[in-house]
């Protein structure tokens, strides 16, 4: 019996494929790459100490602010400590430090490690300005999927743990409905000036196939199920949604609910490459067009855009086609955003497997997070395009945001797929 709920979870059959990767489209003008030992050189003080960077909010679930000076320092140099000491584990890393073994029915070689983390909420407040929400539910710390590309291995960093790890070890929380129930009940504002919003799978993926096991999200919703007047969002990679479409009917007949379903290419094999133990994308399409037919509100999300692979010309449209054709009825994408603990595991694997296009992702991502202005701009204008051609909407929570808010223009710039929030937010996250 699993230490984290005391009733099993209903399964949901993921099929698996393995396939050889697909070769890359090109940047246009790409010369001859660094070599190893240049590479290294210049990447090195990016990732000097193991903290990397620390979001300006108090809670690991909200995204961080662009790289700094300050967030590159030492942990123990910030504590003033001699080198080499290392400092005592305090609040998050102390707990995940003394997590013990989640019970697990897997036995295949290579599965992540399970952990049971003891918190103290759930429902945590988001109060950068950078994203259109005020609180998080992240189920799990980590996520299995391993994509290459993915934002939130920083948030291992806060358990001083490497991001590399961040698909090794899944740490499951504890007790997640009773918290949640309490959370609701005193800290979200049904009366605020206007309606707060609640994003659920932020930093991992809540339906990540540790879920099948331990249905830490299946016992959040339930606890949302009970509750009127939410507003939420769900973003996914996972077709296994669709096995909570009773709960999703009822939450979205009490309060406004959106999901997102992430599909990144349609190319098999690069998703394979690129998300390696994702659901494959025609998956993911079932699962848009099978929470339609449920009556729900589905959109798909193509964040995060990587430059010379998933942007070639035709690829985006060709996701925006096959999601208007699965029934959604929005549709977004950002360009790549790239933290210091995910450049540090994503630049290599471009190096590794698309060697041509390694000395273009160095010079637009090493120094800074984001791809260049005027990419992103050209991004968001056939982004743009393609929405007002195949006639998709914004999605609920966005017209929620206009009626309450008495400034619009916040939730206007993100029904732009090129502003950076979003680029930061619902990259792959889902």
């Amino acid at each position: 019996m699993s230490p984290v709920l005391t009733n099993p979870v209903p399964g949901f059959p993921v099929r698996r494929r393995h396939a050889p990767p697909t070769p890359a489209l090109l940047f246009p003008d790409s010369p001859d790459v660094h070599s190893p030992k240049t590479v290294a050189a210049e990447l090195a003080p990016l990732f000097h100490g193991p903290s990397g960077q620390r979001s300006e909010a108090s809670s690991a679930d909200c995204p961080p602010l662009g790289s700094s000076a300050a967030g590159t320092q030492p942990a123990n140099a910030a504590a003033g400590m001699s080198p080499g000491a290392k400092a005592p584990l305090v609040g998050i890393a102390r707990l995940a430090a003394s997590s013990p073994p989640a019970e697990t029915r897997r036995k295949a070689e290579g599965r992540p490690e399970y952990f049971v983390l003891p918190v103290k909420s759930i429902l945590n407040r988001c109060d950068s300005q950078r994203v259109p929400f005020e609180w998080t539910i992240n189920p799990y710390r980590g996520c299995e999927f391993g994509c290459k590309y993915c934002y939130a291995r920083y948030t291992h960093e806060y358990m001083e743990l490497d991001g590399g790890d961040f698909e090794r070890k899944i740490f499951v929380k504890k007790d997640a409905g009773v918290l949640l129930a309490h959370d609701v009940s005193h800290k979200y504002s049904f009366d605020a000036p206007k309606t707060e919003h609640i994003a659920i799978g932020t930093a991992t993926d809540p339906y990540q196939p540790a879920e099948r096991e331990y249905g830490v999200t299946r016992a959040c919703l339930e606890e949302l199920a009970k509750r009127e007047g939410l507003s939420i969002s769900i973003t996914t990679k996972s077709n296994q949604i669709a096995r909570d479409i009773d709960l999703l009917k009822r939450i979205a007949g009490k309060s406004s609910l959106s999901l997102n379903i992430t599909v990144t290419t349609l190319r098999t094999r690069l998703a394979r490459l690129l998300e390696p133990r994702a659901p494959r994308p025609d998956l993911r399409l079932g699962a848009v067009k099978e929470l339609r037919e449920a009556g729900l509100a589905v959109g798909v999300s193509a964040s995060p855009l990587l430059p010379g692979i998933s942007d070639r010309e035709g690829e985006i449209e060709e996701i925006a086609a096959a999601a208007k054709a699965a029934g959604a009825q929005w549709f977004f994408a950002g360009v790549l955003f790239l933290m210091p603990s995910s450049a540090k595991q994503f630049l290599p694997f471009i190096r590794e497997k698309f060697p041509r296009l390694a000395k273009q992702y160095e010079q637009w991502y090493t120094r800074n997070g984001y791809a260049p202005e005027e990419y992103r701009r050209k991004i968001s204008e056939r982004i743009g395009r393609v929405k007002r051609e195949l006639g998709f909407t914004d999605r609920p929570w966005e017209e929620i945001r206009r009626k309450t808010t008495p400034c619009a223009q916040m939730s206007l710039a993100l029904a732009d797929s090129g502003s950076q929030a979003e680029t930061s937010t619902l990259w792959a996250m889902g």
